[in-house]
């Protein structure tokens, strides 16, 4: 029963078997149809039937309006995912180490810590690289989380890289990154 809203199955008896639906909804969205004078099938993703629907009444003391919008956003769109789309952030396929990485190269990359003395960038490898709180921006930053935040898809330039001590120093100034910063600048990932 706890799983029945998530369970799909396609080419099943009742319509609504391929839908997030609750089986204890279906006596529901069958008097829905019947009232307009469709059947189940006809319902499900006709969208100009179901805009006649006014969930109004259909409330009783066990199926709320929040319910009765998921059930309708279902029928109009049978299957849709519920989940937001996330953002994802694509590194440089170029650099996948250390070495790799050269001065001057500018880099898409996230935000993986604040710090007081300016923030730390995951740019595709292994190591980190440092934006110190100089490089954040092109004028004075006295808070590094005024500028940026946690997860924050960002552009980067490299200024430096010291291999033995693993260490990379990182720029995202406008005027060291130029206009790719703006382009990935404030996009949040999750």
């Amino acid at each position: 029963e706890q799983c029945a809203g998530f369970l799909r199955i396609p080419d099943a008896g009742h319509p609504l078997d391929n839908s997030a639906v609750h089986p204890e909804s279906y006596s529901l969205v069958e008097q829905m149809a019947k009232d307009l004078g469709y059947s189940v099938k006809e319902l499900i993703g006709n969208k100009t039937l179901i805009q006649r629907i006014e969930p109004s009444r259909y409330v009783t003391s066990d199926v709320g309006l929040e319910t009765l919008s998921d059930i309708l956003q279902e029928l109009e769109k049978p299957g849709r995912d519920p989940r937001t789309q996330i953002q994802t952030q694509e590194f440089d396929p170029n650099v996948r180490s250390l070495e790799d990485l050269k001065e001057g190269m500018v880099l898409p990359g996230i935000v993986t810590n604040i710090t007081n003395f300016g923030c730390f960038v995951d740019v595709g490898i292994k190591e980190n690289g440092l934006v110190h709180i100089s490089e954040l921006a092109d004028r004075f930053v006295s808070n590094p989380s005024d500028e940026v935040s946690l997860h924050q898809y960002v552009t980067v330039k490299v200024l430096s890289v010291d291999k033995e001590r693993k260490r990379i120093q990182l720029s995202m100034k406008a005027s060291e990154v130029g206009d790719a910063s703006s382009a990935n600048s404030g996009s949040q990932g999750v």
